[in-house]
């Protein structure tokens, strides 16, 4: 039978419709040699991704370099990048008490909502091919003293901003969120980018704030 042609009974109700296609579907894919591997871009490619909500934490010591986290783990393993962390979602944590609890966790530091400046909301479609992300770039307002100790997620080095372009960077960071970080810091930009299966992304700056004249660095 054709996987085009397949009929589900017109009595059945959408979601019984899409198991028994599946069914027809995967009855053919694995009674046709060679059609289980052929067929498996296409069922990731229809698969739903997981939708991840993130913050992330820009920090800076009394000389203005940035705190970067060299991960030990995925995502972006072996690259610098923000701290920071999921929200917790089944607990309905909003974006700020996510990134108080994350500096808590993370950097032994104690700050409040007052602490953070929102400098972006960057949505990722695809990224890795693994899952869509939401991720909210506070910086944080308090000057660090010292350089916190390492842990499970990784190690933690300062750095001058001409010295980020030199370190292995997550792809999506370098192309756009670095240097659309820089010329909004202190004002808000919001950000999406498609992340194309060939490494290529596309990007739109949804919306733009320019810092106000007294928060430029």
């Amino acid at each position: 039978m054709s996987m085009i042609g397949a009929r589900t009974p017109s009595s059945a109700s959408s979601p019984e419709r899409v198991v028994v296609l599946v069914r027809c579907v995967l009855t053919r894919i694995y009674s046709t040699p060679g059609l289980v591997v052929a067929s498996l871009p296409v069922f990731i490619g229809l698969m739903s991704l997981p939708y991840q909500v993130a913050t992330l934490l820009y920090c800076f010591n009394d000389r203005d370099e940035v705190l970067l986290l060299e991960r030990a783990q995925e995502p972006n393993l072996g690259l610098w990048s923000p701290c920071g962390g999921k929200l917790h979602q089944h607990e309905g944590e909003s974006p700020y008490a996510c990134a108080c609890r994350e500096a808590h966790e993370e950097l032994g530091l104690i700050i409040s909502h007052a602490d953070l400046h929102l400098t972006a909301i960057v949505s990722e479609h695809g990224y890795q091919g693994r899952s869509h992300w939401l991720m909210f770039l506070f910086e944080v307002t308090r000057c660090l003293s010292k350089l916190p100790p390492a842990h499970r997620e990784g190690r933690f080095q300062f750095f001058t901003r001409d010295h980020i372009t030199k370190l292995k960077l997550p792809q999506t960071d370098q192309e756009k969120i670095w240097p659309w970080f820089w010329q909004h810091r202190g004002g808000f930009f919001a950000a999406h980018c498609h992340c194309g299966a060939d490494g290529r992304n596309e990007w739109t700056l949804e919306e733009s704030v320019d810092p106000r004249p007294s928060t430029l660095r």
